[in-house]
């Protein structure tokens, strides 16, 4: 497993990051169980995996908590707390109480990085003003070692509250959306990033349009009539064609982590599966290498302006 720093963090921590949540929470959300879930988290630490991505809305941090008793050292743990129940804002002391409650499920006295978990351009103020102090006291406490915040990528997919954040420059770690189908926050993200040492984990590298063929036809379809991509450019039917027939890609899975992993600004790139065998594919992409510069410039002279879509 390769290693990177952590941002102005100076955590070491591995390229490849298990993200506990996404549409298959360690496999919970297809009828697995928690020892399943565990058996992943072990598994990942077993190919060299240290940076793992919770979050008590995952409901994965009791396997979590399981998977690293008696490894706490060998791990960062990275987790969250909403800040809102619906249209309610949560107080600095609810989300003292939601850190409390993930420490008990982690096992563990301290978290390496809390984020404020989809926070929305119109919750930030609020995050600021009334949320911020009390992490502060925490981070004091050393119940907190840094601070992280992550964004809604499928309901902002252009990065607004994250320019406001990274503005102001509190939080030393963002989870930010980022694919070869929307790649806006090269534009947007990734030059604040850099220029503060604001690491980064990178979610939504694949989803379902990288990974489902009908999907992904739905998706260009769209971008087409919103006249974000223009028809000439692409096969309607088969819009990554050119990947697939490459004799350097596997597959377009293995070439969406690929596009990610040598971004700059890029960190940690997530990866979230239910079974060993696809985290282990899935790794092996990360590692694989950059794409060949033909295909960087063609993925970018088709989606390099798209900032409209996620690819859920």
């Amino acid at each position: 497993m390769e290693t990177t720093i952590l941002g102005r963090t100076g955590l070491e921590v591995s390229v490849a990051g298990l993200g506990c949540g996404g549409h298959s929470r360690l496999g919970m959300t297809y009828g697995n169980d928690e020892s399943h879930a565990t058996g992943i988290v072990e598994y990942a630490m077993d190919q060299g995996i240290n940076f793992i991505d919770t979050a008590r809305a995952y409901r994965t941090e009791v396997a979590v908590g399981k998977a690293i008793k008696g490894k706490r050292d060998r791990v960062v743990i990275s987790t969250k707390s909403l800040v809102g129940r619906g249209e309610e804002l949560l107080s600095g002391q609810d989300i003292v109480v939601s850190l409390e409650k993930s420490l008990v499920n982690l096992q563990t006295d301290y978290v390496d990085v809390y984020n404020l978990h989809g926070v929305t351009v119109e919750q930030y103020p609020h995050c600021i003003s009334e949320i911020l102090p009390a992490l502060l006291k925490q981070q004091e406490a050393g119940r907190i070692r840094y601070l992280g915040i992550t964004e809604t990528f499928v309901r902002e997919p252009s990065h607004a509250m994250l320019q406001l954040a990274l503005g102001d420059d509190y939080f030393d770690v963002v989870m930010v959306g980022f694919n070869l189908l929307n790649p806006s926050a090269r534009e947007t993200v990734f030059p604040l990033t850099i220029k503060n040492n604001v690491a980064t984990q990178i979610m939504f590298a694949v989803r379902r349009a990288l990974s489902q063929p009908d999907v992904l036809r739905e998706v260009v379809g769209n971008l087409i009539e919103s006249g974000d991509l223009e028809e000439s450019l692409v096969d309607r039917h088969s819009p990554l064609q050119f990947l697939e027939k490459n004799a350097q890609v596997k597959s377009i899975v293995e070439a969406a982590y690929r596009f990610c992993r040598f971004e700059p600004g890029v960190t940690v790139v997530l990866t979230g599966t239910g079974s060993k065998d696809h985290l282990k594919e899935n790794i092996e992409s990360i590692l694989a290498g950059p794409l060949p510069a033909d295909l960087m410039e063609a993925l970018s002279n088709l989606f390099g302006k798209i900032d409209s879509i996620s690819g859920n």
